[in-house]
């Protein structure tokens, strides 16, 4: 049952995305931040079949340390489920993406017209820059900046892998950087379209005042990550071993 409901949750996902991108082009001649109201109504859909199909839910704690206007927003990243979540919290984000999704037919069209940092990987010190630079732009427009300071999805309890990519935008940009841990990779895992019932949550950390080192502040930003992150994988852990016990 576990697995039919898994196939059935990505038959679904799939086709809602896909349903979304055609139906909404016309979105894609609109004013920019129309694009928000699509993918509230994309992430609301996913809730709702993950919720429905696999018995995922979730919860989110510390929201009201999120505030308005331009932030830093540091996230860890184990899964899907982040990427369409995550921007249902802000006004108006802007994630920080590899540039290679940009390339991508009509979804491309969607990260285009949200105006979103794309980055070269390989480039470093020129990708670095470039990538301040354009943040710098989007935060003058009072927008949020999303980053993975991972840079991809990483398995529930690996080794931290953080990239200074992160403490150089917090250098940068001199705003506020709002710290978010969860445990989603325990229901729904990076590379594979096997799903786990149980209550996805995530934590927004005291956000970390402009004008640190940038080494300090990356230090402090892995373990206040890293320790609130482990906190709610034990949660997760504990709660997936009762429903097992049952």
């Amino acid at each position: 049952m576990p697995l039919v409901r898994s196939l059935a949750f990505n038959v679904g996902f799939y086709l809602n995305t896909i349903i979304h991108l055609l139906v909404y082009l016309p979105v894609l001649l609109l004013p920019r931040r129309t694009i928000w109201t699509v993918v509230r109504t994309w992430a609301t859909i996913n809730h709702w079949l993950l919720r429905t199909i696999c018995g995922i839910d979730f919860d989110i704690r510390g929201i009201d340390r999120i505030s308005s206007g331009p932030l830093l927003v540091a996230s860890k990243h184990q899964s899907a489920w982040e990427t369409f979540t995550l921007p249902t919290l802000f006004d108006d984000p802007v994630f920080i993406l590899k540039r290679e999704l940009m390339w991508l037919p009509i979804f491309g069209w969607y990260l285009a017209k949200s105006k979103m940092v794309p980055i070269r990987r390989g480039a470093r010190k020129a990708a670095l820059a470039g990538m301040a630079e354009r943040a710098k732009v989007e935060i003058s427009a009072s927008r949020q900046i999303i980053i993975f300071p991972e840079g991809t999805r990483r398995l529930p309890g690996a080794e931290p892998a953080y990239k200074y990519g992160v403490a150089h935008l917090y250098a940068e940009l001199g705003i506020p950087c709002v710290p978010i841990a969860l445990n989603s990779g325990l229901y729904w895992p990076r590379r594979t379209w096997r799903l786990r019932p149980g209550i996805i949550r995530v934590e927004i950390l005291e956000p970390i005042p402009p004008g640190l080192d940038p080494q300090a502040f990356l230090a402090r930003l892995q373990n206040e990550i890293e320790t609130a992150t482990a906190r709610l994988l034990a949660e997760g852990r504990a709660e997936v071993g009762r429903r097992n016990s049952t």
